[in-house]
């Protein structure tokens, strides 16, 4: 079950370009159960803090994954991600990337200077660093989610269309593509929720079926909210569904109330 919470951070993404003024504030959470069929394997969240950077205010976005139950005892995950990025551009100060998935150890922090187009990573678990060039308004795999919901283009985009963002995640620079399906009424357990549906480019292998295996369902309304992620595995298949939150900063979108 190697890197399967990472999927509900990593794909909660969509497409945007056109500036948003407020679809998240310091105060939001969101939590997701991951699961198969109706065995829970564990919990995803995601939460917007309030920090300190070169003595202005930024987001502090914090994301945390973790196994429960008999899924713990057969593979143990421990994952933090967290992110700094500016509240004007979006653009990242600091990351932190702190895992623990079963034995796969990360422990280290990433450095932007966003001026020189670098990255300086602190590998903590290695006692090393390195600086590594990327490209202009590059995001890490936290602030990727935050930047592009302030940026929704998803009316734009037609049927089939795929838009593309840098990100640079295990110390590479890669370009995190997604596909726009359409729009469904998604039956939840808040009720039906209107969503748009995008469809990842992943890495097919031995995780994934093929390199289109992972489809997300996100709020169409002004929150942008991940409501689904489904994942069809090499062995079976995976969801993660929206299971509570707080500190929206608009209403959220139910067509009909269970």
């Amino acid at each position: 079950m190697k890197k399967i919470l990472v999927l509900a951070i990593l794909f909660l993404t969509v497409s945007f370009d056109s500036l948003q003024d407020t679809p998240f504030d310091t105060g939001e959470w969101f939590k997701f159960r991951i699961h198969y069929g109706l065995v829970t394997a564990g919990y995803a969240t995601l939460e917007v803090k309030e920090a300190v950077k070169n003595n202005k205010k930024v987001y502090h976005a914090v994301g945390r994954g973790y196994t429960t139950g008999m899924s713990k005892w057969l593979f143990n995950v421990e994952d933090n991600y967290e992110t700094y990025f500016d509240k004007a551009t979006g653009k990242p100060y600091q990351y932190v990337r702190k895992i623990d998935e079963g034995g796969y150890i990360k422990d280290e922090e990433g450095f932007f200077n966003q001026d020189k187009n670098t990255i300086l990573v602190k590998d903590y678990k290695n006692n090393n660093s390195q600086t590594f060039a990327t490209s202009e308004n590059i995001q890490d795999i936290i602030s990727t989610f935050y930047y592009l919901r302030k940026h929704p283009s998803a009316n734009k985009l037609k049927v089939g269309e795929s838009i593309a963002i840098d990100m640079f995640f295990d110390q590479e620079t890669t370009k995190f593509k997604l596909k726009y399906l359409g729009k469904e009424d998604l039956d939840t357990k808040f009720g039906v929720v209107p969503c748009m549906i995008f469809r990842p480019l992943v890495q097919s292998g031995r995780v994934f079926k093929e390199q289109e295996s992972v489809t997300v369902w996100i709020s169409d309304d002004d929150n942008k909210l991940p409501v689904r992620i489904k994942a069809s595995l090499a062995i079976g298949s995976l969801k993660a569904d929206l299971e509570s939150f707080k500190g929206l900063s608009n209403p959220f979108t139910i067509k009909v109330t269970p």
